[in-house]
């Protein structure tokens, strides 16, 4: 998912493809041990070091985005490592809107960044296949392909530029290929601290499609205001905390 540049839509510009570790995918999910033992799906995956690291370890993850169509694993370590550095550069320029308990400064942000960006890098040219292109609402998986999803800083993240049906036709996907549930955070805008305001609406209208969903607090806080991600389970009863 790309959108044209507009400094003017979140301050940011263009989706930026972010370069996160394990350590922040474990607090951003609350993940654990046994999580990481399922069949994963981490998408959208962009530089992410998470696939690489949980390879490392024996998981079973791949990592899908739009950005793995067209570009080469040469082409694409490039851009994750330039694309570390304007997301350190927005951190920098608006550091009133983080909170420095995760990160202790915008340097160590920058650093553990282009560190899952190097790690990515050299992951995907060593195993591409954990690498698939792919483009939300329609991927190119079987019904519950994994027993785990990951959906970090996309549907929520932009939420100015991604209406309300790209929403709910998104989640419905994502749930289509897991025999588990999806996880998606953050709950917030980028450049905001405030939740996304059409959550209860988006929640009623994936009931219809037998997708329950609920909030959960997790022990992240990096952005302000992003500390809770939304589980979605099939056809479970569960109320919303």
């Amino acid at each position: 998912m790309t959108f044209d540049h507009d400094p003017h839509v979140n301050g940011i510009g263009e989706l930026l493809i972010s370069s996160r570790s394990l350590s922040e995918y474990r607090a951003m999910f609350a993940l654990t041990d046994n999580d990481l033992s399922l069949r994963i799906l981490d998408c959208p995956g962009g530089g992410a070091g998470f696939t690489s690291e949980v390879s490392n370890l024996g998981g079973d993850v791949i990592a899908c985005d739009i950005a793995y169509f067209e570009n080469s694993a040469k082409k694409l370590a490039a851009i994750a490592t330039s694309e570390a550095d304007r997301g350190n550069h927005y951190v920098r320029a608006h550091a009133e809107q983080y909170e420095w308990t995760f990160f202790a400064d915008p340097d160590e942000h920058r650093r553990v960044r282009q560190h899952a960006a190097q790690r990515f890098a050299a992951h995907i040219r060593r195993h591409p296949d954990h690498y698939v292109p792919g483009r939300l609402p329609s991927l190119p998986f079987a019904d519950a392909s994994f027993d785990l999803v990951l959906s970090s800083h996309l549907l929520f993240s932009y939420a100015e530029r991604l209406d309300h049906t790209f929403h709910v036709d998104a989640i419905t996907e994502l749930m289509r290929v897991t025999s588990g549930e999806v996880r998606i955070f953050p709950l917030v805008e980028v450049g905001s601290s405030e939740a996304y305001p059409r959550l209860v609406e988006l929640l009623a209208d994936l009931r219809t499609r037998n997708i329950v969903g609920h909030t959960v607090k997790v022990d992240y806080a990096f952005q302000r205001g992003a500390d809770h991600m939304l589980v979605c389970r099939r056809g479970l009863s569960t109320a919303t905390s």
